[in-house]
Formats: C-alpha cells, structure tokens, sequence
C-alpha cells in the first residue's frame, strides 16, 4: 500500500500546476464521459443490485444503492456544476502590510490528498473525485463492498479521462485494498494522506476516529429533529414535516424525531398522524404522544437512533425550551428545525441549537452541498474545526501565508 500511495501523491502534486480553466474542462469531459457510459454503469450497478437482493440488504441500502439514467445524469450535472464554480484555489483570502513593512498574503491552497471512505452510494465516487481535482486535490476512494462493481466502473470512466488528457490516473484512484485491515492501514498513512473524510454508519466513523493517525473530518450520524412551535403555521409545518421525513428516508439529513409543543399537541397530533399513515411511515411516540393518538411505543434508544427508513419518533414537548433539551439530548449536530411564525422564539431556537445547520419554516432536506450551491459534497461534516456542514470545494482547501519583504530584518 505504501508504493501505491507515494505514486498517488507524486501525481498530485502535478494539479498544483494545472490552471483552473484547464481542471474544469477536464472536468466537463467527465461529465460527458459519465453520460457515454450510462448503459455500462447501470450494467454494472445491476450485479451491486443482484448481490443486494441475495444478501436481503434493507430497503434504504438498495435506495443508496441504485443507479439509473436519471440518478447518473443527475452526477454528470453535478459535475458540471463544480466545474462552473469559481477556482477555491489561490485566492487572497486576505492582505495587509505590517509595521516592518512586509507584504503579507493569506492564500488558498489544497489540502493534498484525501481519503474518501464511504458506504452505498455510487455517485459519491463521482462527486467526491470532482470535487477534490477541482480544488487540485488528489484523492484515494474507498467504497463499500456493496457498490464495488458500480464504484470501480465510474472509477474507470473518470480515470479514462485523465489518461486521455496525459495526467496520471493515480489522481482518482480506488484503494486496492478495500478490507477493513486496508482502511486500518490507510488511515495511519499521514506521512501519505492529509486528511480522511469517513463518511457511513457510526461503525465506520467510530472505527476511523479511534484509529486515524491522519486529520479527520467526520460525516456522523444524522440524527435530526423538527420542532413545531405552538405559534407554527400547521398547514406549512405538515407539508415540511412530511418532506423532512418521506422524500428520501434513507438520507442523512431526513428527521428521525418530530417535536411537537404540548400547547398544540391534542389539536395537531391527529393531523400528522393523519399525513404520515397516508406517507405508510411507522409512527412511534412518547407517552403523552400515545394518550393522543395510536402509535408504538418510543425508547430513548428509539430517540437515539438514526433509522435511515421510513420510521418516524414523536414526543410532546415543553415548548420551544423542551425542544432544545431534547435536542441537545439526542441531537448529532447534524441538521435541526423550527417551524414557527415567533420572531422571538425562532431567534431562540436559532440561537441555543449547537448543529451544522440550523433551519427556520424549511426542511432539513436542504442540507446538501447541491442545494447549498455547491454542486456536490464530500459529506456533511459534523466537526466544529475546519469544516462544518456540506463540505464544498472550499471545505478541501487550507491556506499559507506568502510574505513579501525588501530586506527586512528583526
């Protein structure tokens, strides 16, 4: 692993001399590439599909899992996209002389190269090597075993490209051992890597974090609320409660927990319920939730629990303050919202809510580095230091100071 990961990042180094306009050319050609092969990836993505069936993997893995012509289409604009934003690298974040006279610049540059591990998702190859050649980052991609065949051939689509354009494969490269000894092993390789973005089940991010001798940035669980205020508007709150939940369960920034204040809760709890049997999605509440309406029972390990499925927690809560508590209980720092017409109380909410993103009468649903405007993502990153949220083409750039003198001395 040690050969195939210093050839990696020698052929890195080589976007440091690549123009921006030269990198999202390259990077359209990818995206047209992507598009040539539709019929191959989705070829492919069928034996990743038969595997599924066989080994019954749930209902949300296969949804991960899956590519059609509009879910590959849909990487082929993602990729566009990034190429049609402003180059993250060598900008002047900012610039001052000091009292000695010298000229100082604070700059963007990449980080070098990042090890991407990640679980179901195909497109997350395509994305990821995107958004890494286009902030002149290379990039090491471990997908899981599920995916194998639909991660390699988008792999070799995207590394065809480079080839065609003279530049070394290595930029885009597979881990080639993807077992879990080969994650052990990559994620000490600092003299190698600078930075590992896991990005899965908490196994996964718990495994990485404990073990990692490189940076990490952590994509953790998605273990998002949505509070309706008792000063909501109730037909917005269902229809956000509702896309929050059932547009894509198997997403990280869907809700797992309604909260719902217990001013309200006799009057709005049937409508909900209402919403969600037509939606088939399994209701479990707590106990004042359950004197109200008809559902199963929930747990605190209910309430701790990222279900990646059509399951949804309800629990009456003591106003906007026992929303937060409950939040600051079982939340991830991932996603949070408020739907409310209070001025006050939303700036409340906004204010006391220690997550990624916070949202005011929306869907955490939003919380997408497309949605964001940044094309794509290379996940959603629940840290505090570096990045925080979706994780952009900026999120994979540090900086150096360049300081200019005419001979100075101290």
């Amino acid at each position: 692993m040690e050969q195939f990961l210093q050839k990696a990042k020698s052929a890195s180094r080589i976007l440091a001399t690549m123009s921006g306009n030269e990198r999202n050319r390259i990077l359209r050609e990818m995206a047209e590439a992507l598009r040539a092969n539709t019929m191959n990836i989705i070829e492919a993505n069928a034996i990743d599909m038969k595997k599924a069936d066989k080994e019954n993997l749930s209902s949300s893995l296969k949804d991960r899992l899956m590519l059609d012509e509009k879910r590959i289409n849909a990487m082929a604009v993602a990729i566009e996209e990034i190429a049609a934003l402003k180059d993250p690298v060598g900008k002047v974040i900012e610039g001052w002389i000091t009292e000695t006279g010298l000229k100082i610049e604070k700059v963007s540059i990449p980080i070098g190269m990042i090890g991407i591990i990640y679980e179901s998702r195909p497109n997350v190859t395509s994305d990821t090597a995107a958004l890494c050649f286009k902030s002149s980052n290379g990039c090491i991609l471990k997908g899981g075993k599920e995916a194998e065949h639909s991660n390699k051939i988008i792999a070799d689509v995207l590394q065809q490209v480079l080839i065609r354009n003279d530049l070394p494969k290595e930029l885009i490269a597979l881990l080639p051992d993807s077992s879990r000894e080969g994650v052990a092993k990559l994620i000490k390789m600092d003299k190698y890597v600078d930075l590992i973005v896991p990005r899965g089940g908490e196994a996964l991010i718990r495994f990485v974090s404990q073990n990692a001798s490189v940076p990490v940035v952590k994509h953790d669980k998605g273990q998002c609320h949505l509070y309706i205020d008792k000063d909501a508007n109730i037909e917005d709150a269902l229809k956000i409660a509702v896309n929050a939940k059932v547009q894509r369960p198997s997403a990280c920034n869907a809700i797992e927990t309604l909260l719902i204040d217990e001013g309200i809760a006799s009057s709005v709890l049937p409508m909900f319920k209402a919403v969600f049997d037509r939606e088939n999605t399994q209701l479990k509440g707590c106990v004042l939730t359950r004197e109200i309406i008809e559902v199963a029972e929930a747990s605190d390990e209910d309430f701790d629990t990222e279900y990646l499925a059509n399951v949804l927690n309800i629990k009456v809560v003591d106003g906007v303050d026992g929303a937060i508590s409950h939040i600051v209980r079982f939340g991830s720092g991932h996603s949070e919202s408020i739907i409310t017409e209070n001025i006050t109380t939303a700036e409340r909410f906004m204010e006391s809510i220690d997550a990624a993103a916070v949202y005011v009468n929306a869907s955490t649903r939003f919380t997408d580095g497309g949605e964001f405007g940044f094309g794509a993502e290379v996940g959603i990153s629940t840290n505090k230091l570096h990045a925080r949220g979706p994780m952009g083409v900026e999120g994979l750039t540090t900086y150096k100071y360049k300081v200019y003198g005419k001979g100075q001395v101290r």
